[in-house]
């Protein structure tokens, strides 16, 4: 396998995981379908997620999943269920789509780069969510998960289509959440130092 092979797929699969950390079973869904379709190579192991039953199986989650967290209350309860998930399924589906490479490799790189993207995404998204539920009362959440909605879908498909774009995207994702944190984390310590 070529270079360039080996970086379109793992940016394929730290895009795939980084759209979980907005809906756990959605991009699965959509990384199923292109599987099932014949529009998306899976590596050994991983067949089982382009067959039909996990088509099935994967769009009730998925519907499910979206459905509940347009309830209120119900959507901060799946955010604490959905973090560790999503660090599980970033992982697997990364996994999935690193195809032809050393199973070291290929595993560190998923636990690392997909699993990281997704527990990032799914962290930020929840912290989110809890702002929202404590400015608006919960009223602001719809908007928060049809934002999430759409994340899922578009960086999923964007990095079946554009795997590099998608990977650029989630780079600099995380770099100015980890930005807004270090300034938010330095502004406290200084308030209180200020404080004391």
């Amino acid at each position: 396998m070529s270079e360039l092979q080996i970086l379109l797929s793992v940016a394929l699969g730290v895009g795939l995981a980084a759209a979980v950390g907005f809906r756990v079973f959605l991009p699965l869904l959509i990384a199923s379908v292109a599987a099932y379709t014949g529009h998306l190579n899976l590596t050994g192991g991983f067949e089982w997620l382009g067959t039909l039953p996990a088509v099935v199986m994967l769009g009730a989650a998925a519907v499910l999943e979206v459905l509940a967290y347009y309830i209120p209350g119900v959507d901060n309860a799946l955010d604490a269920v959905a973090t560790p998930l999503a660090l599980v399924a970033g992982t697997v589906v990364a996994a999935a789509v690193m195809t032809d490479m050393p199973p070291l490799i290929k595993w560190t790189t998923a636990v690392i780069a997909g699993g990281g993207a997704a527990g990032l995404t799914q962290g930020t998204t929840a912290l989110l969510r809890a702002k929202s539920t404590a400015t608006t009362g919960g009223l602001g959440n719809a908007v928060v998960a049809t934002a999430e909605l759409g994340g899922a879908i578009g960086v999923s498909l964007l990095a079946l289509f554009a795997p590099v774009i998608a990977l650029l995207i989630v780079v600099s994702f995380c770099w100015l959440v980890i930005r807004f944190a270090r300034r938010r984390f330095a502004r406290r310590r200084a308030d209180t130092s200020t404080s004391s």
